[in-house]
């Protein structure tokens, strides 16, 4: 059997998170499976050595133009070239027209929401708009015509099976994500050291993975820290990656709290290689978001032994389990007190990051390879039918 992958953004510098999956997938399938035949699909970008071929695994840089292009015209073309069998596009989105059986990973639904697009009103980028605008055109079509759909966490599925009408659907299927074996504490005083030096890390301080994605309850997260400060005379700061420093400026401004600029520090984009580092020296992780179909970091920073904050919404109690303090991330006085939980009580603490390690030795990449891997499996034999698409 051939089977195309689409990891259109592979080879950017700056990865994220769906990108992030897809590369995990590829490379767990490539040290599990060396019978079938692959074909990843990528846009030509900088960082091209991030995965490499090997003899069952076949690299195209495929032009395309713009996304929706890229994804609706050159991707089937390509794979239809190929003679592959499967195309699984890992990212939401797929083409709408292909004579391939379609196997689509939809990590979520949220801009399908009501309640998301309220809150997006007036925030965001015009690039996160635009997308939302185009997975919202594109998914209703695509749920109707794959062969298989995958998603992420059980409160996803049940979220797409109740909005698309999808329940008992056989072709709906929840697969967790996982996290990286480098996700562990780090006691290499030179790599803390050089990673301290590298994003100028203060000694004592919340990370926060807040991003202009209304989503992440940045401005809820920005005021509970403020209380924070107010309640405590704590010296602990809060770390940002990467966020647009005029911005962070005008939310502290709209809360009323334009001093805490000077303790508030922006790194920059971190390199996922250096994230343990960064985990293994911050004293809380907050993930305090509105909604979330999984919620990768907050196993990374389980892994690590960090003690975390997370939310009583979507998918995120599914995934912390009773590792992680429970909070509503429409109440920043509960992330507050949560914050003062965790930096005074020092059984509380040392519960939370014992129960951790423990959740996050739940999940690894390889099962979810070998998962996705029996999907293909299931499928391979009948892939030559019609499938309407």
């Amino acid at each position: 059997m051939k089977i195309a992958i689409e990891g259109q953004r592979l080879f950017r510098r700056k990865k994220h998170g769906m990108d992030m999956v897809a590369l995990e997938l590829i490379r767990n399938l490539q040290l599990i499976d060396r019978e079938n035949e692959y074909v990843i699909f990528v846009k030509p970008d900088e960082d091209d050595q991030v995965i490499q071929e090997t003899p069952n695994f076949k690299i195209v840089k495929l032009d395309g133009g713009f996304y929706p292009l890229w994804e609706q015209i050159a991707l089937p073309r390509a794979a239809a070239r190929e003679g592959c069998d499967i195309l699984h596009c890992t990212s939401n989105t797929a083409p709408i027209f292909s004579s391939i059986p379609v196997v689509d990973t939809l990590h979520d639904i949220i801009y399908m929401e009501h309640s998301y697009l309220k809150i997006l009103q007036g925030s965001g980028t015009p690039y996160q708009k635009f997308g939302n605008v185009y997975r919202k055109l594109i998914v209703p079509r695509i749920v109707r015509k794959s062969r298989k759909i995958i998603t992420v966490s059980h409160f996803e599925k049940n979220r797409i099976a109740d909005f698309f009408g999808m329940k008992g659907d056989s072709r709906l299927t929840a697969v967790y994500n996982g996290v990286g074996e480098h996700f562990k504490p780090v006691a290499d005083r030179e790599e803390l050291t050089r990673v301290k030096e590298k994003y100028h890390l203060p000694d004592h301080f919340f990370f926060f993975l807040g991003n202009t994605d209304p989503k992440k309850n940045t401005k809820g997260t920005l005021k509970a820290y403020a209380d924070f400060v107010k309640q405590t005379n704590s010296e602990m700061q809060l770390l940002m990656l990467d966020y647009d420093q005029n911005e962070l400026k005008k939310i502290l401004s709209e809360i009323g709290a334009p001093e805490l600029i000077g303790r508030i520090h922006l790194t920059g984009y971190v390199v996922n290689t250096d994230l343990p580092a960064i985990y293994s020296q911050c004293g809380v992780f907050l993930y305090p978001s509105l909604r979330e179909s999984f919620g990768i970091p907050i196993l990374e920073a389980m892994g690590c032994g960090v003690p975390v904050i997370t939310s009583n919404t979507s998918s995120m109690p599914e995934i912390a389990g009773d590792a992680a303090l429970i909070i509503d991330p429409y109440k920043p006085e509960e992330i507050t007190a949560a914050m003062i939980q965790l930096t005074t009580d020092s059984t509380l603490r040392g519960s939370k990051i014992k129960l951790g390690y423990q959740q996050a030795a739940l999940f690894s990449w390889k099962a979810m390879a070998e998962n996705v891997l029996k999907i293909y499996q299931e499928i391979g034999p009948q892939n030559k039918l019609k499938t309407g698409l």
